[in-house]
């Protein structure tokens, strides 16, 4: 089994991190440096940068909730398929499907990308 899969509890972590949108514990996971893309935005260099988009983000959202279904490892690569139920501040949940790709520099993430369509989330 790879070393990045058998730290399953680490994407769970990160996840609840997420879900709890706690920017600072978040950031932790990731290296100092590193490169965060959230679907089709522009991506962003370095944690300083990731945390006002980050803090808009969950300020646009009343929840979120992941669930993930598969892990692939490869390498420093690590690939996390799953659903995420958005709570819309009017209380109208959406779910969509997300794949993240992670690339790992030691035990943090130098690269995250996020592989969604956010659409449904702030559609009328």
């Amino acid at each position: 089994m790879s070393k990045l899969l058998s730290e399953r509890h680490n994407v769970d972590a990160l996840f609840a991190c997420i879900d709890s949108k706690d920017t600072d514990a978040f950031l932790e996971f990731l290296t100092e440096d590193g490169m965060f893309r959230f679907g089709s935005a522009p991506a962003i260099q370095g944690r300083a940068a990731m945390r006002p988009v980050l803090n808009d983000f969950f300020a646009s959202i009343k929840s979120s909730q992941h669930t993930v279904s598969k892990l692939v490892a490869e390498g420093n690569t690590l690939i996390c398929e799953g659903t995420v139920m958005y709570t819309r501040h009017d209380g109208r949940q959406v779910l969509v499907p997300f794949v993240d790709v992670f690339e790992y520099a030691g035990k943090l993430i130098a690269e995250y990308k996020i592989y969604i369509d956010i659409g449904p989330l702030y559609a009328d």
